[in-house]
């Protein structure tokens, strides 16, 4: 399959006693099926995955997988800086019916290039399910070099990369050394435009928890070859794709869905709420973008 479109990372709801709020969750899958989201993936940082056991980081993707019923793939994190860890989530990915997983590129230990070549690969090698890498070395400390990617998209399972350098030269240069058929997806929403201009294949997002149906039809407008329109798009809702990094993410995103009323103001420790200034500036952007 082709992996081009809007992903969303979704956000993992709480209850006010911490546990999982799945009729928040449910309601935020649904909302963005019907909003006309490509795909969705449960798990990733944005889910606050490092905060969640094993057993509920398997219940969220199950029940996610369950609540879609194949209506949207659904790209599940697994990653993990421990290559059998993350083995492990891959084949019980697979087993719950999930579409590709999500790999990380491993944190805090940082292997060199040769390291994470072999994790993605013996990953990629251990279990039959499309592979997307994910490289956002301002998490990770650790750099997904180009060579090291090109090498890594020989795999057949290794489909596409989410790619959240930040860096514009190392974008470009994976898009023009890309073999065909691999995806490029952004990481980042205020660069999702950037990718598609530059031939890119769409973003896994997280204001589009927000403005779902508008950053579709953004990457309808940049793939089809209407950088204009697109690039419209891109200006109207600059600022409030920005204001999801006020702090770190996904606390910007939870505290905008919770002015919505869409789920409750709750994040597991070591997360937590913004400061009220800022509390103030998002509310602000939502109302300049009539989300409020």
């Amino acid at each position: 399959m082709s992996w081009q479109g809007v992903y969303t990372a979704l956000v993992t709801p709480f209850e006010a006693s911490g546990k999982v709020d799945d009729k928040a969750l449910q309601a935020l899958v649904e909302a963005q099926i019907h909003a006309g989201v490509t795909g969705l993936v449960p798990m990733g940082t944005t889910g606050e995955s490092p905060t969640m056991s094993h057993d509920e980081h398997l219940s969220v993707i199950s029940k996610v997988v369950g609540w879609a019923k194949g209506r949207v793939p659904i790209i599940a994190g697994a990653g993990s800086n421990s290559t059998e860890e993350a083995l492990t989530l891959t084949q019980r990915a697979k087993d719950l019916g999930a579409s590709a997983t999500l790999q990380v590129v491993p944190y805090y230990n940082k292997p060199n290039q040769e390291g994470l070549f072999r994790h993605f690969w013996a990953l990629a090698d251990a279990v039959d399910l499309p592979l997307i890498v994910y490289n956002i070395p301002g998490r990770s400390g650790k750099n997904l070099e180009t060579d090291t990617l090109i090498r890594l998209a020989a795999h057949p399972r290794i489909v596409g990369v989410k790619e959240a350098s930040g860096d514009l030269g190392q974008i470009m240069d994976v898009l023009q050394r890309r073999p065909k058929g691999f995806s490029v997806l952004s990481g980042d929403d205020n660069l999702a435009y950037t990718f598609l201009a530059l031939g890119g294949d769409g973003v896994i997002s997280v204001a589009s928890h927000l403005i779902p149906e508008a950053l579709v039809e953004l990457c309808r407008k940049g793939l089809s070859g209407d950088l204009a329109g697109a690039r419209d798009l891109h200006f109207r809702y600059l600022t409030l794709m920005k204001s999801m990094f006020l702090d770190t993410n996904p606390i910007p995103v939870k505290t905008a869905l919770a002015f919505g009323g869409r789920l409750q103001e709750v994040f597991r420790l070591p997360m937590c709420p913004m400061d009220e200034a800022k509390r103030q500036q998002l509310r602000k952007v939502m109302q300049d973008a009539g989300l409020l």
